[in-house]
């Protein structure tokens, strides 16, 4: 290669390298996987090292991606949340640590082997045994305070066991189960699927408002001191035991090593039970245990010269897709699966995986007979690499999605600008099975009982054909399903007349309108107080409801235009079903609407809850911090840094009185 050539390579890694960080780190939603993103780093660092004149301060050799989320407060880290230098073998590891004995000049080294947890990285304060502040990691210098989502993890204790002064550093994450879990329930509302666990983690706690991050299993997992007063600690392994007896839940796989053999007995060890963990992650992380060593040894730029992360490489196996069938989900999406030779990947068999839909198939040029590459991503999804072309026989069959529903035989169309095949039959089976386990669902209408099997079975009897017939069932009905049934039925019949009183945003919910969830159902409630209102709402109005957009808002017009939503309205509220939001709200006007307050300081006339639902009822936002996007801030006595920072981006400041005036 010659120089032209080397810097030209290392100006396109730059971008690239630049381009699929900022996806990870700030948009949560990379477009490769760690292992080809982890490749590109390695030749660019390869690269660097052979042409160091060529090296840029912009590199993400030199320092850590990721910036701050504008939204969030900025927190200047007073330890740096360094990342690791990445090794792919044995060999780079035995040259770590000769490279570390010679700087210490000693013979034999400790270490300290844990598992590299796949989530997002925070530093976490407490003065005096109490949790103050909590931040993302940002570019290691600066990152964003996100306390009030931290707060919402409940391994994150509030208190110590002890008085201490600290700051420490853990991974936030989502386990296994709960991350397929929460996929699953997705794929049920047909939202968008979370790539893996980490980008899941990563995207909750980087939400603005916290109720979302509230919403998710988030888990932590503390695995490093950065400061402490009055504490000195001799070894990395004696402080995570002490952080343990603070309170904290310290990384479960933490292993002190005599030695570098025994590192890679231990590194061997995870790798071959990284299956059976019941979180993700992307490596194991090799770190000297002696502290006063760790101060000698210091650190680069980017990372720190005491530590090391070793990559397992992501397994793939080779299988065949022996044909490719559709099921239909609860709002007619039409999935195309593959169906598998049978083969273990990373300690699960796997017989059949989605294939998304008809540009997923298209893309991949994938066909009935293929040979193909699977393998799990983040450890928990499977999925289809890529297609070997070469083995190709010419038996193979091309695929084209169903021009009717593989269910009921009714029209399937793909929508203009969608990337979904829908069923348009309005008695689908699958539909109607789906949507009624949804409606009857915890988060819906909460009927207890009612589970799959005796939908089904009340399916199967003709007992029921729409979410309204629910509500005319009698208790002989409910005995019928089962011998001595009759206690089983009457809790049924209570769980039913019971769900009538519920607010307005869980039938809502329970409608399964395409696109609309929990929160998105409260705010029509709030906004719209009944359901008559709500369905002589317009898409201009629907609009001004709070993150609903105009594709969302076409999608709830869309719904209470049809005549099966009239008649199913008709006869839920002849049945007893509540049509009304049981919590204030009923907005005044839009006067605010797009615009966002901020209130600081001490208020006289009103309560901060009291001042956000004024706002609120006229339709407008309240946000609990600064930015370029801030209309207003209303100022209150002694109001602190939200003033400042808002005179210096030149936000309006209106005091009470002016508020007043405002809203007469």
């Amino acid at each position: 290669m010659t120089k032209e050539e080397a810097k030209n390579r290392i100006d396109e890694l730059n971008r690239l390298t630049a381009y699929h960080a900022q996806k990870y780190y700030d948009e949560d939603c990379p477009e490769i996987t760690d292992f080809e993103y982890d490749m590109l780093m390695v030749e660019l660092r390869n690269l660097e090292k052979e042409y160091p004149e060529f090296v840029s301060q912009d590199s993400l050799t030199q320092h850590v991606g990721g910036t701050v989320k504008e939204g969030f407060e900025k927190v200047e880290h007073e330890v740096p949340l360094q990342s690791l230098q990445d090794i792919f073998d044995f060999d780079e590891l035995k040259a770590f640590d000769e490279r570390v004995k010679k700087a210490l000049e000693v013979e034999e080294l400790e270490y300290v082997v844990e598992t590299k947890i796949d989530g997002l990285s925070v530093a976490l304060e407490y003065r005096e045994g109490k949790f103050v502040r909590g931040a993302t990691r940002g570019n290691g210098l600066v990152g964003e305070d996100i306390t009030e989502n931290l707060k919402t993890i409940k391994t994150i204790p509030k208190t110590l066991k002890e008085p201490v002064t600290i700051t420490v550093r853990g991974e936030v994450f989502i386990g296994k189960n709960e991350f397929e879990q929460m996929n699953l329930e997705r794929e049920e509302k047909e939202e968008p699927l979370f790539a893996n666990s980490r980008n899941a983690a990563a995207g909750s706690l980087r939400q603005l408002d916290s109720s979302i991050a509230g919403s998710r299993p988030l888990d932590i997992y503390i695995f490093n001191v950065q400061k402490v007063e009055n504490i000195q600690y001799i070894s990395h392994y004696e402080a995570l035991q002490n952080l343990k007896d603070l309170g904290f839940q310290i990384n479960p796989v933490t292993k002190l090593c005599k030695n570098i053999k025994e590192a890679i007995k231990e590194i061997e060890k995870i790798g071959e039970n990284r299956e059976d963990l019941s979180f993700g992650i992307d490596g194991a992380v090799i770190k000297v245990d002696n502290l006063k060593y760790r101060e000698t040894l210091g650190v680069n730029a980017k990372t720190p010269k005491w530590a090391i992360a070793y990559k397992y490489p992501p397994e793939t196996k080779e299988t065949i897709i022996k044909d490719i069938v559709c099921q239909v989900g609860r709002t007619g999406a039409i999935t195309p699966m593959a169906v598998l030779e049978p083969v273990k990947v990373a300690g699960s068999t796997i017989s059949r995986t989605t294939l998304h839909n008809e540009d997923f198939i298209k893309e991949k040029d994938l066909r009935i007979g293929d040979r193909v590459f699977i393998q799990k991503a983040g450890d928990v999804i499977p999925e289809v690499v890529s297609v070997l072309t070469e083995k190709r026989t010419g038996s193979e069959m091309m695929y084209c999605m169903p021009e009717v529903c593989p269910v009921c035989g009714a029209l399937a169309i793909r929508e203009e600008g969608e990337a979904v095949t829908r069923c348009t039959g309005t008695q689908c089976p699958a539909k109607l099975h789906r949507n009624i386990l949804h409606f009857v669902s915890r988060e819906c209408m909460n009927i207890t009982g009612l589970g799959e099997e005796i939908i089904e079975d009340l399916l199967e009897k003709g007992l029921i054909h729409n979410i309204a017939d629910l509500y005319e069932l009698q208790l002989e009905d409910f005995a019928s399903l089962k011998k001595d049934g009759k206690k089983f039925a009457q809790n049924l019949v209570d769980s039913i007349e019971k769900s009538k009183k519920n607010d307005l945003y869980r039938l809502l919910n329970g409608f399964g309108i395409p696109t609309i969830g929990a929160n998105a159902a409260k705010k029509l409630a709030r906004r719209y107080q009944n359901m008559e209102n709500l369905a002589k709402a317009s898409v201009e109005s629907l609009c001004l409801v709070e993150d609903m957009g105009e594709v969302r808002a076409q999608k709830v017009y869309d719904f209470f235009q049809q005549e099966q939503t009239r008649d199913l309205i008709q006869r839920l509220e002849k049945s007893g079903v509540n049509m009304e939001s049981l919590e204030d709200g009923e907005m005044v006007d839009d006067r605010f609407a797009g615009k966002t307050f901020v209130l600081t300081g001490t208020l006289e006339k009103y309560t901060r809850d009291e001042a956000k639902k004024i706002i609120e009822n006229f339709g407008g936002k309240a946000s609990g911090s600064v930015s370029k996007k801030t209309d207003y801030v209303l100022a209150g006595e002694e109001a602190g840094s939200k003033l400042t920072k808002a005179q210096g981006l030149g936000v309006t400041i209106i005091s009470e009185e002016e508020f007043q005036e405002m809203i007469k």
